[in-house]
């Protein structure tokens, strides 16, 4: 049985969904490594170190438990990552079945190459329907992301905005 996990994503930001899974996850297992991957059919918003000191920040003021590590990673297969930790288990927020359907080759693909388990963890239904991707539209319009996401990550989001629209 694995006592570390690994839960990866872009983070691009993190929101509620993304902490609610991470957190539960912290209480099944020893070990939580939160990686930040580098997705490259993405275009990022917040750099990748910005992203891994957002979810540490947030994680914090959640008071979420300490055996969480947060690690960017983007040098080589998950896999490779997860071989160099001693985890054998890999989890992923999963909202419906589009995300299962996207999630399940990759499943199958790390499975074969590294011999990894996957688990799909839904998040809490309050937060099921939001997506990152959402949370960039709303903020980039000038919406309201404060049911979405962790303070920190609104401060951030709202600053960014203000600077991009100044420019």
């Amino acid at each position: 049985m694995s006592k570390i996990a690994v839960l990866p994503g872009s983070f691009d930001p993190v929101t509620l969904g993304h902490l609610d899974v991470i957190i539960r996850t912290a209480n099944v297992f020893e070990e939580v490594h939160v990686v930040v991957v580098h997705n490259p059919d993405k275009q990022a918003m917040i750099p990748i170190a910005r992203r891994v000191d957002l979810i540490e920040s947030a994680l914090v003021d959640a008071g979420a438990p300490t055996n969480i590590v947060v690690r960017s990673w983007s040098m080589g297969l998950l896999v490779d990552y997860c071989t160099d930790v001693g985890a054998n288990v890999i989890v992923k927020g999963v909202r419906g079945a589009n995300d299962v359907t996207y999630e399940l080759p990759m499943a199958i693909v790390n499975r074969h190459l590294g011999k990894l388990e996957t688990m799909f963890m839904s998040p809490s239904p309050e937060h099921a329907h939001v997506s990152s991707s959402l949370v960039r539209q709303v903020a980039s319009l000038g919406g309201d992301v404060t049911p979405y996401v962790p303070a920190v990550v609104r401060e951030f989001l709202q600053g960014h905005m203000d600077t991009s629209i100044k420019n």
